[in-house]
């Protein structure tokens, strides 16, 4: 899916560009919106075109209930417009429960009836979950009269925009909307068009690089068969493999439709902030899949009752609505447990915070000892946390964790500069032929990366430091630096994903 999404890139883009501008050029403003549109249809009919017609049934459907709920509103019919938004709520979410969770339901009810209940194997269409998130954000803002923006060429390039159509961000309407009426939306800029290229290339280059270059680490450990016995650095060792290539799987998608949409002149929301540098569990969440966070937070935590309704309402708002949010990445025990955990790690969090708020500041701790310890401790929750996320099963899940935290199963591999150093400290830790356990390479990557994850800026960290640098006087316009940097970039990217990549690379986000 990652060659093709880039073959349409490389080979599309540059048409699907030029047409978008010279339309808007020419004062054909909805002509250009419905030229990209269609661009982007044809996009996610790369994948699957049978599933072309659930994504227009999809628009169409939404858009006229938005339309009959405005016109309720409109005629003081509130009740009416409930009685709409409530039904389209339903059929939205009754269409995403049978794609992702029928499935489910049947291997359930077989185990837990014990009968050979046959149903034909449903295949989840790419990006059902954030469309159909999309418009159900975009319905109830409608009820709530918070929608300024009809038009339906707008709202069809607004549900299809393809840099976000298959792993997000969820848009929101008021931030994507107007930006299609602008005018500058359609006039080129070189200086948008060459950092929207770098930023594009780097999230290329976190993917096809550091993603896929860790990835083998993963499958060992996470897909070993039970009856096989994991040490504590195999398991250690796999957990923080797919911590890491996470990550740079999920940074990396962040970026390339960051990028894309900014050589469009369009701003994507931004939805990865460094969430490992988190100082506790919440912070985690302002900076992982921020739209998303922002999508339960503001459609289903805050209408439960947030924290307005006591501590123990606020903590079962709290749980719910990250269970909830488990069982949207995926149709699984295993993703509601990991929902779970970070329900309770939420709900630790604001106890802990209400518990000690008054107190700390009375003892003198140093600020970077706080920083270090917090940062830690929000990572080891949230490496624990991902071992469901990425396991088959809850019994897969337990065997990994059973070995994280057993000392007793300690042993260094053999011939290995790792087992030289440790044993030169402690000489007394027992080495074995460690089969889930990539030796120094492992150890290497997983130093470098977790460097890279606390050290180094992020992308839009990196891109502001660029644009602020004052160039010398031979390059006159920032423009041509930019055009320097993304042509390197580029070359340097195409070289990457030649050599490096092999066989097709699939993005993570791409499965939820």
């Amino acid at each position: 899916m990652l060659f093709n999404s880039l073959e349409f890139v490389f080979a599309f883009m540059p048409i699907v560009f030029a047409g978008f501008l010279v339309l808007g050029r020419m004062g054909l403003g909805l002509w250009s919106c419905g030229w990209l549109a269609l661009a982007s249809i044809f996009f996610y009919g790369f994948w699957a075109p049978e599933y072309i017609l659930l994504l227009l049934t999809s628009i169409i459907a939404n858009y006229s209930f938005g339309a009959v709920i405005q016109k309720s509103l409109s005629e003081n019919l509130k009740t009416r417009g409930k009685m709409w938004l409530g039904l389209a709520i339903v059929l939205n979410l009754s269409a995403l429960a049978y794609f992702k969770y029928i499935n489910f339901l049947f291997a359930n009810l077989n185990l837990a009836l014990d009968t050979p209940l046959v149903f034909a194997e449903v295949i989840l269409p790419i990006g059902i979950s954030f469309f159909t998130f999309t418009q159900i954000a975009y319905l109830v803002d409608t009820y709530h009269g918070k929608v300024r923006e009809t038009n339906p060429i707008h709202y069809l390039l607004f549900v299809t925009y393809f840099p976000h159509l298959i792993a997000g961000p969820i848009l929101h309407h008021a931030e994507m909307m107007p930006q299609f009426r602008k005018r500058k939306t359609f006039t080129f800029s070189r200086a948008n068009f060459l950092s929207g290229l770098l930023v594009f290339l780097i999230g290329l280059f976190k993917k096809v690089i550091l993603a896929d270059g860790i990835q083998p680490y993963v499958g060992p450990v996470f897909d070993a068969p039970l009856g096989q016995t994991l040490t504590f650095v195999e398991a250690w060792g796999g957990a923080l493999a797919y911590t890491l290539q996470l990550y740079f799987d999920f940074s990396g998608y962040s970026d390339m439709a960051i990028g894309l949409s900014r050589m469009l002149n369009i701003e994507l929301p931004l939805n990865f902030n460094s969430p490992y540098k988190a100082k506790n569990i919440s912070d985690f969440w302002r900076r992982w899949h921020m739209t998303l966070s922002r999508f339960l937070r503001d459609y289903l935590y805050v209408p439960l009752g947030g924290n307005r309704c006591g501590k123990t309402r606020r903590y079962a708002n709290l749980m719910l609505t990250m269970l909830l949010g488990g069982l949207w990445h995926g149709a699984g025990w295993s993703f509601v447990v990991w929902g779970g955990l970070h329900g309770i790690f939420l709900a630790c969090n604001h106890a802990w915070q209400s518990a000690t708020r008054g107190i700390l500041g009375k003892v003198y701790i140093p600020g970077w000892i706080l920083t270090l310890a917090s940062v830690a401790i929000t990572f080891l929750c949230v490496v624990i946390a991902w071992v469901f996320f990425r396991a088959k099963d809850i019994g897969h899940a337990i065997r990994i964790l059973d070995a994280m935290t057993d000392i007793s199963r300690l042993s260094l591999p053999l011939d290995s500069i790792i087992s030289s150093f440790f044993l030169s400290i402690t000489p007394n830790i027992p080495s074995a032929s460690l089969a889930a356990f990539g030796g120094d390479r492992q150890f290497a990557w997983t130093l470098i990366l977790l460097f890279a994850v606390w050290a180094l800026p992020n992308t839009q960290q990196m891109i502001a430091r660029l644009a602020s640098i004052s160039w010398p006087s031979i390059v006159k316009f920032p423009e041509v630096a930019w055009f320097i940097i993304g042509a390197t970039s580029f070359l340097v990217a195409l070289v990457l994903v030649i050599n490096e990549t092999r066989g097709v690379s699939e993005f993570i986000y791409f499965n939820f």
